[in-house]
């Protein structure tokens, strides 16, 4: 590991299990996985799939990293802030019109230039797939997909389960690209039931996806389409309500994107008895909390 990478992560926090005690639970024990206590900014799953292609990048002596998201990117936060930590330029390739956001903001305060794109020529950089394939690269210059959606992320998101030091039945995240929950099916054991809830509408996509990203078939996972709440960074009024109820009540800040969406729909599957009384299920909390402020 890239000694750099080293004195970063030894600022994090730890990343905590807290078991959440509520009745309607009906039985199943549930912990949530703080992965949003590791970092301020660099919270979640996010600094669990740059790690790895960050100490790439590093390896190869690259000195600027490319990368592309939306207005309010959890991705693009982080590798903004990580870019500024190690003395590495960074841009952000934007869907859409130029725009303010508060998390562009913070982009350009961390020294990420943005550059907006259409969203058909967005969509068209979904195409590029590996650190070199992006048209117009200089030598030192690393392209990184969509959310970090690379193997090389998958080994960053296996020390997350292996931070986990009991014994469980059942392992539930969200899921946007399909980048963390293919590195948590390939992490855990096979008799290890793994659930990913898509945070977007229309998702069957995904299952290719994460098909793609393993490096041999497993069956021991399912992407629920069922919580997205009319599509990618969208909510209802009985979503906003479930996320201050569950703060209110855990001291456990949530967000409507991520992992909001996926508590919400685990409570709902424990309410149609989808899963058995004594069961224990562990709930990656993702972070991306500074995605709320889209929401105010």
């Amino acid at each position: 590991m890239h000694p750099d990478l080293i004195k970063l992560e030894n600022k994090f926090n730890r990343s905590i299990l807290t078991k959440v005690d509520d009745p309607c639970l009906q039985g199943v024990e549930l912990w949530i996985k703080r992965d949003d206590l590791l970092h301020p900014i660099i919270s979640g799953n996010k600094w669990r799939k740059l790690k790895y292609i960050l100490n790439h990048a590093l390896s190869l002596n690259c000195k600027r990293i490319i990368s592309m998201g939306g207005a309010y990117s959890n991705h693009l936060h982080a590798l903004a802030f990580i870019g500024h930590e190690l003395g590495l330029e960074t841009v952000g390739l934007i869907r859409g019109e130029r725009q303010s956001t508060p998390t562009l903001t913070d982009l350009q305060r961390a020294g990420m230039q943005l550059n907006f794109v259409s969203r058909e020529k967005y969509r068209t950089l979904r195409q590029y797939k590996s650190w070199q394939a992006l048209p117009g690269l200089t030598p030192t210059d690393y392209w990184l997909p969509e959310g970090g959606a690379v193997a090389l992320a998958l080994t960053g998101v296996a020390e997350l389960v292996a931070e986990i030091d009991q014994a469980y039945d059942i392992i539930c995240l969200p899921c946007g690209t399909g980048t963390t929950l293919a590195g948590v099916i390939q992490a855990v054991p096979e008799t290890i039931e793994v659930w990913g809830f898509a945070a977007l509408k229309g998702a069957g996509f995904l299952t290719r996806d994460i098909e793609q990203l393993l490096p041999a078939p497993r069956d021991n996972w399912r992407l629920s389409q069922a919580y997205h709440f009319g599509g990618f960074a969208r909510g209802k009024p009985e979503l906003t309500a479930f996320i201050k109820q569950f703060r209110g009540a855990n001291a456990i800040p949530l967000e409507p994107v991520y992992t909001g969406k996926m508590l919400y729909g685990l409570y709902d599957l424990i309410e149609q008895g989808r899963f058995k009384p004594g069961q224990r299920i562990i709930a990656i909390h993702t972070g991306g909390l500074q995605g709320n402020r889209g929401f105010d």
